[in-house]
């Protein structure tokens, strides 16, 4: 065994020792479980391994002095554990070392000197070292860097000088330290950015003032109920920067971007009141940050300050970062941690919109004061809304007069952007009058596209509001009062990456359901159609990043959990500035005869189905998941999973295997892009590899798609085919509509080649078919194979096999693979699931077999193996049979069917 991989599973107890005995193992990854204990020292056996991944597993103690044997090692990740001691000096011994990740455990310092070894080293990323003084010193041979995370790694040795010799350099993120800045050379920097340097001199001398409050991310001064005044702070501030006051007197610095924010100053404005405070004017605004922001005092008179903080939850209807992290941060007060992983709702009991107070006692010195929030690789950010500061009754009597009215103290109201808070609507019902006007009576002119569920039609309301206006064409099995709380639900499900529903129309005859009007229609019509709109890469990312958090939304944040079943780029629309938003979410469930994981129906799209849900109905958030894969290679590649592609051209998910077995991974992405970032495209592809794996359990969910999407999470190797490609090689579609006289009695007959597994049908396809399979070696059949896809399709086609022409020819082949077993029998058999197969599709015509085949036993005899042709009238339908295989098992090579 050379590869193995048990993340996300939700495994606890040891990690068993006798996986050291795996001493051919290249990769190991155990990552995101619940171990308990440390690494087994037995992998120090392990001397083949090259990447080790045991990230988020829950583990402990030290890493083990074995592992010193893996020199070949060019990937570890133990981050997000509890690990301890010191980071052991061999790690700078593994010369072809490229990433490592150490941070979110605890770690001691200082950072070893033998680090600087690591020369091929391209990602770095260490945080949370919880003692020991480090220098920087080891970076400066580590010239390959495109990621370097050094975040409160008690780093006290003075900024490089000049980074750009770093040329790789992309990522970079060295908060949290404790740089040390001469001060001969700080005219260097603007004087803001001096400031906010502790050892810097800026508005010392003799202070004039004792307290300062903030209403972070206010436009206006409020007065609060004890006579503070709170000081505006609405500053521009992105995802690095910082503010200084003028005259200075107080700053605040940021750093961390959120990628989904709703606004570029990452500032929220809310009228909610809020409970277990006389001031609930002061949480009405507030400041985000991603990853640390810190308050400073500048010219406060020396002494202890009384500190008082005041935190409340707060609740952001756009959130799709809850799935990602945890409701905790760690407060530092001077340099000093008050708080690890402190919990707003947990200390409020449960409760959002409630303050909690805290309060603590700290020194000012050099006329200067921090507060620092911390957010550690926990992901979920506080949002600062007020802070006042006086000094404490300790500072002695020289100040007692001082604060006798200013008893707050540093009060920061801080706000997580956590749970969506599901309200109880009812849905906006329009007059079918009222649609019938704004579309100017359904005029077809006015369609902007046709799906599963009916026509779309532009419509313009009586207020001038444009709207899409879906006119549903299939009935309900619902009344009117259980349809009208479908569509409440669905109206209450609101995200920025889904499409708004405003209402609907229910009368007897109609079903209509009102949407935003979106303007630049849907993502096929520009990637696939003739629109004059380019996607550069970073558009196509972002749109896929979009879609990927309104499908982890819909799965695991919305209170009420939706399966799309129908993921496809005809269902992703896009706004004026090309923001993706599904579509269509939700109505599946409108036309369910049963609430089931097992679906009787299958709803969606040919191409996109997951096997397990195609074959079995069986349905899960995970062919959500598989639907997403494939739109994913669509978007990198340009290159749309239809049938519309031409006659020579292999299906899409087959195409991009065919290329990554020839090392041609490059030549995936579409040749229109003139540039793009490739570690973003590499991990796209790799994404898309892991969504469109065989068995659901080993598709991640969407939570986890949007983190390695985004480079937060390792995304494991796809080696090899799904089973579904393996089992079959077969031929693309074509749509032609033409027809040939095939002798003189003028039956006519339509060929179609099928490709992939997994075929879309067009809705002119044509009406008699000639499908080809081809065996590719000694491969299992299983849930994925073609069989049940092929009975699926034949199923799906019936209406129109059955209408179209006075004669249908239909032509299967079907050259399955061994079962590779190679069993010996006394007398050749057909396959079973063959059989199986055969059974089902005759009855989906309502046609019986000739005598000479029994179909319910043994087909695969008399004139099936014995060169009667198969053309012969006498038998319809006939099939003809091979029986040449080398374990006695008949495979049924072609199956012919005359419907009169």
């Amino acid at each position: 065994m050379e590869y193995l991989t048990v993340g996300v599973n939700d495994l606890s107890g040891p990690i068993p020792k006798e996986l050291g005995n795996l001493q051919k193992l290249n990769s190991l990854g155990l990552g995101n479980n619940n171990f308990t204990g440390s690494i087994p020292a037995e992998f120090g056996n392990l001397t083949n391994l090259n990447k080790l991944f045991v990230d988020s597993a829950g583990l402990s103690g030290e890493l083990p002095p074995t592992l010193s044997n893996l020199k070949i090692m060019t990937t570890l990740r133990v981050s997000d554990n509890s690990f301890m001691g010191r980071i052991p000096d061999y790690i700078g011994g593994w010369s072809n070392l490229i990433s490592l990740r150490l941070q979110g455990n605890s770690f001691e310092g200082p950072i070893p000197a033998t680090f600087s070894n690591l020369t091929q080293m391209t990602e770095l990323r260490i945080g949370e070292i919880i003692n020991g003084s480090s220098s920087l010193e080891f970076i400066s041979n580590l010239t390959s860097l495109s990621t370097l995370v050094l975040r409160n790694c008690k780093i006290s040795d003075s900024i490089p000088q000049d980074f750009s010799r770093y040329t790789s350099l992309k990522d970079l993120n060295l908060v949290a330290n404790n740089f040390v800045i001469d001060p001969s050379n700080s005219s260097q920097l603007p004087l803001g950015l001096k400031c906010l340097q502790r050892d810097i001199p800026c508005n010392r001398g003799s202070p004039n003032y004792y307290s300062f409050g903030i209403l972070c991310g206010g436009s206006s001064p409020v007065k609060s109920s004890d006579d503070i005044v709170y000081e505006t702070d609405n500053a521009n501030l992105s995802s690095a920067s910082y503010y200084v006051t003028d005259p200075v007197k107080w700053g605040i610095s940021s750093v961390g971007n959120f990628l989904d924010a709703a606004n570029a100053n990452y500032i929220i404005n809310l009228a909610t009141v809020f409970e277990n405070t006389l001031d609930p004017d002061l949480f009405h605004n507030a400041r985000m940050s991603a990853s640390s922001l810190r308050y400073y005092g500048f010219g406060l008179q020396n002494g202890n300050y009384s500190i008082r903080l005041q935190f409340s939850e707060f609740i952001i209807l756009e959130s799709t970062w809850k799935s990602l992290g945890r409701r905790v941060f760690d407060i530092y007060i001077q340099g000093e941690r008050r708080e690890k992983d402190f919990d707003i709702r947990k200390e409020a009991g449960g409760r959002s919109f409630s303050a909690v107070v805290k309060e603590y006692i700290s020194p000012v010195t050099n006329n200067f004061l921090e507060i620092h929030f911390f957010w550690a690789g926990k992901d979920f950010t506080p949002n600062v809304s007020n802070k006042p500061l006086t000094a404490s009754p300790e500072n002695g009597h020289k100040h007692k007069s001082l604060i006798a009215g200013v008893l707050a103290g540093v009060a920061v109201v801080v706000f997580l952007a956590i749970l969506l808070k599901e309200l109880d609507v009812k849905p906006y019902t329009f007059s079918y009058a009222e649609l019938r006007a704004a579309t100017e009576d359904f005029n077809p002119a006015n369609i902007l596209g046709e799906g599963g569920f009916g026509p779309v039609f532009k419509g313009t309301l009586s207020n001038g509001r444009k709207v899409a206006i879906k006119k549903l064409s299939t009935t309900s099995y619902q009344g009117k009062g259980q349809f009208l709380t479908e569509i409440a639900t669905i109206s209450a499900v609101q995200h920025r990456n889904l499409v708004k529903l405003h209402g609907c129309c229910v009368d007897e005859e109609n079903r209509i359901l009102v949407y935003e009007y979106l303007e630049n229609r849907s993502l096929d019509q520009v990637i696939f159609g003739k629109r004059d709109l380019h996607l550069d890469w970073p558009k196509r990312f972002n749109i896929l990043l979009g879609v990927a958090k309104g499908l982890a939304y819909l799965h695991e944040e919305s209170s009420v959990r939706i399966v799309h079943r129908d993921v496809k780029a005809s269902n992703i629309l896009l706004d004026a500035d090309l923001n993706p938003k599904i579509s269509d979410f939700g109505l599946a469930k409108l036309y369910d005869d049963k609430i089931s994981h097992i679906s009787t129906k299958v709803v969606g799209t040919i191409g996109y189905l997951a096997p397990e849900y195609a074959l079995r109905g069986h349905l899960t958030e995970k062919a959500d998941v598989f639907a997403f894969g494939v739109l994913a290679l669509e978007v990198v590649s340009g290159r749309p999973n239809s049938d519309r592609l031409d006659h020579e051209t292999v299906y899409l998910l087959e195409w991009v295997w065919n290329l990554l077995e020839n090392n041609k991974k490059i030549e995936v992405v579409d040749q229109s892009l003139t540039s793009f970032d490739e570690e973003e495209v590499n991990r796209v592809i790799g994404v898309a590899l892991l969504c469109t794996q065989a068995s659901p359990a080993h598709r991640p969910p969407m939570s986890r798609v949007m983190a390695m999407l985004v480079g937060d999470l390792e995304i494991m190797d796809v080696t090899e085919r799904p089973s579904y490609l393996l089992l079959w090689q077969c031929r693309d579609v074509s749509s032609s509509s033409s027809v040939t006289a095939e002798n003189s009695d003028a039956s006519y007959r339509r060929h179609v080649q099928v490709r992939p597994s997994f075929p879309v049908w067009s809705t002119d396809s044509v009406e008699t078919r000639i499908l080809s399979v081809e065996s590719i070696g000694n491969s299992s059949i299983d849930e994925g194979s073609s069989i049940g896809f092929l009975l699926l399709l034949l199923h799906s086609q019936l209406p129109r096999l059955t209408m179209a022409f006075s004669f249908t020819v239909l032509y299967c082949l079907l050259l399955c693979a061994s079962l590779g077993r190679a069993a010996a029998q006394t007398q050749p058999k057909t396959d079973p699931a063959e059989v199986v197969a055969l059974n089902s599709i005759l009855g989906s015509w309502s046609l019986k077999a000739s005598s000479k085949w029994n179909f319910s036993g043994e087909p695969c005899s008399g004139a099936a193996v014995d060169e009667t042709s198969i053309d012969n009238a006498d038998f319809n339908p006939g099939i003809k049979c091979d029986c040449g295989f080398s374990n006695n098992t008949c495979h049924i090579t072609k199956l012919y069917d005359k419907i009169m």
